[in-house]
């Protein structure tokens, strides 16, 4: 850990999901405060910053607030009946996230910045991708084509990006094609130089979690067991029939997979499915997403200072010892 008064320490978590990031960065914060330095923890996730939507994000819970403060969640509302919110971009987190973390260090206090959207620890790392801004009028006509016809034109221009973003993720889908239409050049290719160009923020020192296929998947299916014991249908449900679930808040998993469900009861519908077949999706879909978070991860193990444990072989108050001890 760094030493010296003008130095910064900034651990930053990551690994797969339901790989015990919160745990760890709880037992770290007390760790260090056992040393006389507070910390506090940055919330680096998509989804925790919607407000009601907490069984699902694997929100930390009001007693895991009131041992440790937390932030950047609970930030704003999913979406009201009458007015839908605004898409939270990772341009929106990392603002307050520089802001945050900057007034934490000038205080004394050390962020422990808590992984969930590795987007978002990637440009916290080293800055934001700054893509060129497709015109208003090409972004219009992207987003006129229905989502075959620019899945198709992504596979010609940007083959890698067409493998990357998910058949169904329209949003994705538009902005690659959208940036290809308008520079000529594939956003692979872009975000490629964005990787080459960027050094690391000062400070940080990321922590990274490893865990064998096999028993990060058991983990998956066992948390999203205990998601619907403590009540995750009832939360979608009611966010869903009051009209709180967004465009960009419904693509969270775990949301997403139940709403066709209800959607189906409500209409009466036997093609919906049914809420054993809707939880079974959840699972298949995080696994899916620990898949990919695994691409992810594999970029980070080139972060410089890195440094990665063994989830499955050590638990959180080593890998916090060992933290402090370098």
């Amino acid at each position: 850990m760094p030493s010296g008064s003008q130095i910064p320490f900034i651990p930053v978590i990551v690994g797969p999901t339901a790989g015990g990031k919160s745990a760890l960065a709880m037992t770290l914060a007390e760790a260090l405060a056992a040393q006389g330095r507070p910390a506090e923890l940055v919330s680096a996730d998509a989804f925790q910053i919607y407000r009601g939507m907490d069984i699902g994000t694997a929100k930390p819970t009001p007693a895991e607030q009131a041992a440790l403060p937390h932030h950047l969640i609970d930030l704003i509302e999913p979406a009201t009946p009458t007015e839908p919110t605004e898409p939270f971009t990772v341009h929106d987190w990392l603002t307050r996230a520089d802001a945050l973390t900057a007034d934490l260090l000038a205080k004394g206090v050390t962020p422990i910045v808590v992984g969930g959207t590795n987007l978002y620890v990637k440009a916290y790392l080293e800055g934001l991708f700054d893509a060129p801004e497709p015109s208003d009028t090409l972004k219009a006509e992207v987003a006129a084509m229905p989502q075959p016809e620019r899945r198709e034109q992504l596979e010609q221009a940007d083959p890698a990006a067409f493998a990357r973003i998910h058949a169904a993720d329209e949003r994705r889908t538009s902005r690659a094609l959208s940036v290809y239409l308008q520079t000529g050049t594939p956003i692979t290719e872009l975000q490629q130089q964005w990787d080459r160009a960027k050094s690391l923020r000062p400070g940080v020192q990321l922590i990274g979690l490893d865990w064998p296929i096999e028993a990060i998947n058991r983990r998956i299916n066992a948390r999203v067991k205990r998601m619907v014991e403590l009540g995750l249908v009832a939360e979608v449900r009611g966010l869903w029939e009051a009209g709180r679930l967004g465009d960009q808040a419904r693509e969270a998993i775990g949301y997403k997979q139940l709403i066709p469900h209800f959607e189906g009861i409500a209409s009466e519908s036997a093609d919906g499915p049914s809420l054993e077949d809707a939880i079974e999706r959840i699972k298949i879909e995080t696994r899916r997403l620990g898949k990919n978070q695994r691409t992810w991860l594999k970029r980070f193990r080139t972060v410089p200072g890195a440094r990665w444990f063994a989830g499955d072989e050590l638990s959180p108050e080593a890998v916090a010892q060992l933290v402090i001890l370098q």
